[in-house]
Order: structure tokens, then sequence, then C-alpha cells
């Protein structure tokens, strides 16, 4: 049987997929692909040995002999593999004498397995990837094997040459290829999202980061090179390809890639070496804790990451990297959170890019909406988007339709980067958004409901390639028509449905700095009441949390309540001793107080530390007997009041003391007065309380905006800190301005939004950026949907009261049926 009569690479894989046919019934539609893919990888390889095998098989006679390493051998034997067609020869051979017309039907199984092993170890390891063998066994227990290969002997993939120009060339074999991954893709919806991205967002990832070098693509004997380091199935590989073909049918791209799951990264190897790549370009393993290719740089990088991939089993190694080498590795930028490693793929790939010197490297990936936002100043996400706007990498984000993907319909975003960019992008970035540029699928592939047309495509590609603001606008006014989406006639219909919002299309452009801010901490100040009653005393009788809560219990149940309850007179001998009830106590403990667990039982159980919060409470007593049990709501007179009562009772108070003592008394009161931290010394050259500028502590200078008040003290002006109040303390963003300084920004910014609402804040100037040590943390994110929200005003209170009104009567009526 030979091939269709139009040989087209969509006909021909439509050819080779027949294999399914005879597969049907003893196999699963998933599988159907496991075993297409590797017997037609075989045909194609064996028609492109055709040329050379004499030579190869007499060679391999001849080294035979040598009793030579296998890479040594194959050394000798790929200089066998020129040919007149062919003088640079091929990268791979097969020493088998066997191939698909004589396996036989007798020992079939173990002839084809043999022929395999035949092959040089690139190509044989791709076969063993595909567990090409235990299919092979399937096959044969069914008695399947024999008609498979007679159905695949009979497909001609032999290549195009000279000699042969009706042949099949390396581009149309690589198409056929591709569309037999994308039936298997599709014929196996559960998994198609770990292996393969749909074609449509291939295809308009590839244009936008391809564009910008038009040009360059079109002169002769250009070389470029790709690469994805989740080459997947290598769909991204190929479209790049595929796209120079299509500009310059003369110019090199040159793959590479690294796969972490094998089947997939044999499909990909697959279709690179039937592509004529270099496959030793093609990596098995993990990109981030493995980088294979790690002296490379690319000119262009496409990819397509898990979408919120668990990093923690290669968490050591990632850190490592990062404290270790810092901005001379990968990751100096910062580390995202260990749950979500999107951003790790970017800035792997931003360190593959291509010196700017030599022209630079664009980067196109695929991410969701996470790295958009997600953490605030100083955290490694923000760290991370602070680097690439700073650095001026981000050119462009494209916001996708959502149910774009096989394996999630959440929404996704395009991002493309270069460290070349062209003068008018310089510190801007134009965000695209496509949302609605999509129609629904007649049937769906798992969740991928949605694809993007060639008008859509080419929409954004020429937004982006325009530069330029488009302010939202309906579709169809731009050329796009969709048609409008079939609503459900379920249920009661509303009298005055709401009326849809037209889809739109709208791209902004802004500076980098907009995306920035400076998280400035405000503080406010500690007011504090004290008060020895005899309630407040009471606490100190037990330890703090989480000792607390049981002390409590124990004492309830067992010192005042006992036969011999304890007594808070000094000489009581058997205060805290619990050794008769200690069994009963472990068990409630166990029962009731789980996070109290070994050392805190055994501090629970020991009647010294009862008596030393005894000792505490006895002291607080006396100088409860000094001071009174009246209110205080000026906290500044603690220290003097209780060191006066100590002395007055002949009281000693250590540390620890003196700290359970205020924490019992004391409480946080807005109507007390504030607690002054510390007095600043005045310099001989005074300020004025409104100055602006860094604060400085040592000189006593005034300076309201960062705590340093001017107040009257004992009769006199002193500058004064105030402590502060940690719950009452709060953060404000302030927007970045490369016009300004950033204390004039803070300040005004300060005096406008949040002077006027709490009047005794300040700035806490403690808090300053690990880079710039300028007052705030910077932080970076990008709010895409904000800047693109369109307010839809709701529906009239009139027209929703006729609703109510019609469902009413329809519910009246059904009553009056039911009772009548």
């Amino acid at each position: 049987m030979s091939n269709p009569d139009f040989p087209t690479p969509t006909n021909l894989a439509a050819f080779c997929w027949s294999i399914a046919d005879l597969l049907r019934g003893d196999f699963k539609q998933s599988q159907y692909g496991r075993i297409i893919l590797p017997f037609t990888l075989l045909r194609r390889l064996e028609g492109v040995l055709e040329e050379s095998k004499d030579a190869v098989l007499a060679k391999y006679d001849e080294i035979q002999a040598l009793n030579l390493p296998e890479e040594a051998q194959e050394k000798f034997l790929l200089r066998a593999t020129q040919t007149p067609d062919n003088p640079s020869g091929l990268s791979f051979f097969n020493t088998s004498k066997m191939d698909l017309s004589k396996l036989g039907a007798t020992g079939i199984k173990d002839n084809l397995e043999s022929y395999i092993q035949g092959f040089s170890k690139d190509a044989r390891e791709i076969f063993e990837h595909f567990k090409f063998a235990e299919f092979i066994a399937q096959l044969n227990d069914v008695d399947l094997l024999y008609k498979v290969v007679q159905k695949v002997k009979s497909t001609d993939l032999s290549p195009q040459s000279p000699s042969n120009p009706n042949g099949i060339s390396n581009h149309d074999m690589g198409l056929v290829f591709e569309e037999l991954i994308r039936r298997f893709a599709e014929g196996s919806n559960e998994t198609a999202g770990e292996h393969f991205t749909p074609r449509d967002i291939v295809r308009l990832t590839t244009a936008l980061v391809f564009m910008e070098d038009d040009d360059a693509l079109t002169k002769p004997g250009i070389i470029r090179t790709i690469y994805d380091p989740t080459a997947g199935t290598g769909g991204f590989l190929s479209s790049g390809m595929e796209y120079l073909h299509e500009l310059n049918p003369q110019g090199i791209m040159k793959a590479f890639g690294q796969e972490l799951n094998p089947e997939s990264y044999a499909i990909c190897k697959a279709d690179m070496l039937i592509k004529g790549q270099e496959v030793d370009n093609i990596k098995l393993g993990n990109t981030l804790s493995n980088d294979q290719l790690y002296t490379k740089k690319f000119d262009y990088m496409l990819s397509n990451p898990p979408f919120g991939v668990d990093w923690k089993k290669i968490e050591s190694s990632i850190k490592d990297e990062h404290t270790l080498k810092g901005f001379d590795g990968r990751f100096g930028a910062g580390l995202p959170r260990v749950s979500d490693g999107s951003l790790l793929f970017l800035l792997h790939l931003i360190s593959k890019l291509r010196d700017s010197k030599d022209g630079g490297g664009r980067i196109g990936i695929i991410l969701n909406g996470s790295p958009l936002f997600t953490g605030g100043a100083g955290s490694g996400e923000s760290e991370i988007r602070r680097y690439i706007l700073e650095a001026d990498l981000l050119e462009t984000i494209v916001a996708l339709p959502t149910d774009m993907f096989y394996n999630t319909g959440i929404a996704t975003y395009v991002w493309i980067l270069s460290n070349n960019k062209q003068a008018e992008r310089r510190g801007k970035v134009q965000l695209i958004n496509g949302v609605n540029l999509s129609r629904k699928m007649r049937k769906s592939l798992g969740s991928k409901r949605n694809e993007m047309t060639a008008d859509d495509i080419a929409l954004i590609t020429r937004t982006f390639g325009a530069f330029e603001v488009i302010d939202a606008t309906a579709l169809d006014q731009l050329g796009v028509d969709k048609p409008a989406e079939q609503k459900s006639n379920r249920g009661r219909q509303s009298a005055n449905p709401k009326v849809e919002a037209p889809k739109t299309f709208a791209a902004k452009i802004f500076d980098t700095h907009e995306f920035g801010y400076r998280r400035i901490t405000i503080e406010r100040p500690l007011r504090e009441s004290f008060q020895f009653s005899d309630e407040r005393l009471e606490a100190l009788r037990f330890a703090n949390k989480p000792l607390e809560a049981p002390m409590k219990w124990i004492y309830e149940t067992y010192g005042s309540s006992s036969q011999q309850p304890w007594s808070d007179d000094e000489n009581c001998e058997n205060y805290g001793l619990l050794s008769e009830n200690e069994v009963e106590i472990r068990v409630h403990l166990k029962a009731n107080f789980s996070d109290v667990k070994g050392a805190k039982v055994k501090e629970l159980l020991d009647s010294k530390v009862w008596l030393a919060q005894k000792a505490i409470l006895l002291k607080a007593k006396k100088l409860q007997a000094h001071i009174g049990t009246q209110q205080h709501n000026d906290m500044n007179q603690f220290d003097a009041i209780v060191k006066a009562a100590a002395k007055a009772q002949g009281i000693k108070l250590d540390t620890k003391e003196l700290k359970a003592i205020t924490a019992a008394v004391s409480w946080k009161n807005p109507d007390a007065e504030k607690v002054i931290k510390k007095v600043h010394r005045r310099s001989s050259t005074s300020m004025s309380p409104r100055h602006t500028g860094h604060p400085d502590h040592k000189t006593g200078e005034a300076n309201s905006f960062y705590g340093l008040f001017e107040v009257e003290l004992e009769g006199k002006s002193q500058v004064v800190e105030y402590k502060p109040d940690g719950d009452l303390r709060d953060n404000e963003n302030v927007a970045l301005d490369p016009t300004k300084t950033v204390n004039e920004l803070n300040e005004a910014y300060f005096t406008k939004e949040v002077q006027p609402h709490v009047p005794d804040a300040w700035i806490d100037a403690s808090k300053r950026d690990a880079i710039d040590g300028e007052i705030g943390i910077v932080g970076y994110e990008i709010p895409f949907n904000r800047h693109f929200y369109q307010y839809q005003p709701p529906r009239d209170l009139v027209e929703i009261d006729a609703d109510l009104d019609k469902v009413s009567t329809e519910i009246m009526a059904l009553l009056q049926e039911v009772h009548s």
C-alpha cells in the first residue's frame, strides 16, 4: 500500500494515524499515540538510513575486531553515513541487518526488539523512553504486532533528496509528526496539559517573540537558536522553526530544550530527530535543579511552565544557588514562595538571554495571574518583578481568554521580555487586554473550550508591533466579528434582562516605575493605664501562655478546692505540691490541653514554678499596699511610682519580676497619655519640628514626620520619641516617582493621606529598603485587571421591582391553585 493520493502533511498524518483502526478494542484511545508515534519514527528513520545502510553495516563488521568502546564506534559509523546526497552525514545509524520488511511473521517480537537495539545511543534512547518494548509485547500478546508492522512498512516516509525529489522533506515530516502529536494530545485529555501547549497559544507567543526580528530573519544564511526549558513534546521549538521557515526557508534554527517527563522528552527528541536537529541538544531532567545547558545563551526562548508548581522537592538546591551565587547564578533577584515556582522559570530564562552586545535575546513565557501581584513589598515575588522592571526587560503582557488550556480554565498571560528593546519601548511596558479574543470550540478538549483565531492573533500582534494605545473598543469596530454567546433559555426569564456589555479590546502603555511603590510603616503612640487591683494581681499567680490556662485549672481543682487549700502565707508548706495527683493531671492535660507537652508538663508539676509565681504575687501585693488600687492614666509615671513603693516596702525586683508585674497591671487605653520611649537631648541649633529630610536621632532635632516630637516636659521644651502601639501599626503604599526624592514623596503622601486622620502618627524611619537604603520598602506589582476594569452600572431599581412583582404575582397564582 502506498501513500495517500495527496500526500500533504495533514493527509499523511491521517494515514499514519489510521493504524488506530487496528488498535481499537484492544487498546485505550489514550494509548494510540504511544504506539503510532514510535512506529512512525521508526519508519522515517529507516527511510533516512536506507541510502547509507550498506556502508554502515560494512564499517560495523570492519570495526568489530577492534573491540572499541561504544563512543569510539559511533564516530566511525557516523562517518559511514556520509553519502553523495548527504555529504555531511547523519546524527544516527543502525547496525542491524533487519528492517521492517525482514522481520517475518514468526519471532517478530524478538526480531523487532533486536532491530531497535541496533540504533545508535540517542535514537535508541528515544524508543526506551517511549517504553516501546512494553507496547511491542502487548501488541504481540493480542496478535496485532505483525499487522501493525505490515501497515507501517507500507507507508513511504523516505526523505527528499536529489535522487528522490518526490520524498518528504524534514520540514514536511516535522509537520506530519506534529499533527500526530496533536492527535495524541487530544485523545489524552486527562494528561494533555502536561505534554502539549495548544497550537493557537503557541502561534501567538511565537509571533510576539519573533516579530521584532523579522528583518534579521529574512537575511540569507541567518542562524538563530531557540530554547524551551519546559520543552514538553517540542511544540514551541517546532513553532519557532516553522516561523523561520516561512520567512526564510534558507535560515537555520538550532533547537535546544530540557524536559522532566520521560515520555514528553521522547516525543520531543523524536520530533527534533525527524527535523534534522542535533538531538543531543534536547535534555532530560529538572531544569531548575539540574540545568544541563548551563553554559548556553540563546536568541529566542519560549516556555509554558506548569502553573503553580510546588518546588519543595528541590528547595535546598535552589536556595543554595540563591545564597551562594547571588546574581552570578540564576536566582539572585529573589525566590518566590515554595508553593509556586513559575517565577523561577522566568529567572532561569532571563539568565539565558544572549548578551545585548551580541544582539540580545527575547523571551515569551505563559504564566497564570499569580506572578503579576502575589507577594507584598520585600517578598521574593515582588523583588523578582522589581528586578525585571528596573532592568527594563519587560516589553509586554497579553491577557488571554479563559478556558484556553487542556488542564485548566484559569486566567493566563503571555509575558514578552527582551534585553535589547527598541528605543521607543525603553522604560515602557505595554499591557494588552485580549480576554475577549476567542471563539467557542465545537468540541471541548479537557478544560479547553475556547480557541483564538488567526484574526485574533493578528490583532494582538499588530497592536504589539505598532506599540500603540487602544482605548476599550468594541471588537466589531476593529474588524473582529464574534458571534453572541448563546444564553440558556431554561428557567424563568427576566422581563427586563440585563444588557450585556459589548466585548472590547484595549491596550495601554506605562512607564516601568508606575508599577512600583514604596511601603512605609505608619506608627501611632502607645497609650496605657495601670492599676494595682486585686483582680489584675491575681493573674501573677500563673505563668504566661501556654501554661496560664492549665495552671488556672490545676489551682481551682487541687489548690483552692482541696481539703488542705494552698495558702498565700509565706510559710505554706503544701503550695504547689502535686505528686499525689500527677496521674489525673496528666490525663486531663492530654485530653484538654494538647499544646502542653513534654517539658511544659514537667513545669506544671514542679512546685518551684508555682512558688516562683507566688513570690511575684506577694511582692506585687506589698507594692499595692503602698500604691493603692486607683487607676493611673499616665504610664510614664509607672517606673517612679513602683520604685518609690519598692523602696518603702523594702522590696527588690529583678527584671523578670518587674516585667511580669507591669504586664499584669497595665493595659492599652486610648484615653490615656502617650507612653514616652525616650527623651532626646537637644542640639545647640534646634530645628523646626516640621523639618523635612532624614531624621537624626543623635542630634535630637524635632521631626514629627519620623516620630521626634517637641513637647513641654518639666517646664521646658524637649524632643521625645513615643513607644509605638503594634495593634495600631499600619502600612501605606506611596507611588514611585523618579522626579522627586524619596522623602519628598513620603512626606507629601503622609501630609495628605495620613495626618488629617491620625495627627499623632509618624513614619517609622527604621524600615528601610535593603537595596537603596531609603525609608520604606520598595515593592512592584502589575494589577492588570485594575487597569482595564470597566464599570458596569447595575440594573435600574424600577426594572428589578418589576421583575419581583411579576414573580410575586406568579407565586400567588400558584398558591391559589393549590388552595382552590
